[in-house]
């Protein structure tokens, strides 16, 4: 039951009624038990600073923050974490006893930790990123920060790869797509395969010919769940990890930041497959 106690927190964005986040964290609170309840906030791009302000105003205790918002949140908070303070942005806000916004960022650290949940850790991994956004900013700079041997960038910009390839120091290199082959781990940090519901070479990201059985193949995007890339990969025997993962790891950390206790992941995912196959039922709009 909803009351005057209840703590709330959101998620800004624009667009943000396809979200997860409130069925994953919803889910969370239910299953701890806590007097909480979060919802969905459309705030138009450029009003970062005003939502801002009206969480202060409300006492809304907790924010996430998704696209196109992330850099100008990162800009207005009082506080910003060392994460977020190297990447200059922020997915995660938390209101503090004393008034001040503080942002963090737990992007990168929901990846890391959606390997480890497979069995797999970066220490000392060769990895290849494809892509160099922000997702793939978040992932690299966690990547580095968990031991990973080397990191190599491919973008189209190569400008762009440079930069984000920089967040992993002398780990850091801009490379190609041939740089896969000595490669331990691919992830794709871009948004090819969204919504794809096949194997045309416009849905993958490079040639899966290069994909080998020791390889690990991490795709970030998580609709659909089994991407064309992560259907190749299981085909030619790697270790396919999707990017639902990613998704409620950083919601887990999220909801430690909020409240101070570590919510169930196991609740979280399955909260997040259901809303995915709700969506996918007949006569509904998917993600």
């Amino acid at each position: 039951m909803i009351s005057g106690s209840t703590r709330v927190a959101a998620v800004i964005g624009s667009p943000v009624t396809h979200s997860l986040s409130p069925a994953i964290h919803n889910a969370a609170f239910a299953a701890s038990g806590l007097d909480w309840v979060y919802t969905a906030f459309e705030v138009v791009p450029g009003a970062a600073r005003v939502a801002l302000a009206g969480m202060r105003a409300f006492g809304i205790a907790g924010l996430s923050v998704t696209m196109p918002h992330k850099d100008d949140v990162a800009a207005a908070v009082d506080v910003l974490d060392p994460v977020s303070a190297s990447l200059r942005t922020v997915n995660t806000v938390v209101l503090q006893p004393d008034g001040r916004l503080a942002g963090y960022s737990t992007d990168g650290d929901g990846f890391v930790a959606s390997l480890r949940e497979a069995g797999r850790d970066p220490a000392a991994m060769r990895v290849v990123v494809i892509g160099a956004g922000g997702a793939a900013r978040s992932v690299i700079d966690a990547l580095a920060r968990n031991g990973a041997d080397r990191i190599t960038v491919v973008n189209r910009s190569p400008e762009r790869a440079g930069t984000a390839a920089a967040l992993a120091g002398h780990r850091g290199h801009v490379g190609s797509i041939d740089d896969i082959a000595a490669a331990d781990l691919i992830v794709n940090a871009t948004s090819i395969g969204m919504g794809a519901d096949g194997s045309a070479p416009h849905h993958l990201p490079f040639d899966v010919e290069l994909i080998e059985a020791r390889h690990i193949v991490s795709d970030l995007v998580y609709h659909p769940l089994e991407t064309a890339l992560l259907a190749a990969a299981r085909r030619r025997g790697a270790v396919a990890v999707d990017g639902l993962g990613m998704l409620v790891h950083q919601a887990v950390l999220q909801q430690e930041l909020w409240t101070g206790r570590r919510p169930d992941p196991a609740v979280m995912r399955a909260a997040a497959e259901h809303e995915l196959a709700r969506r996918a039922a007949p006569g509904r709009n998917a993600v």
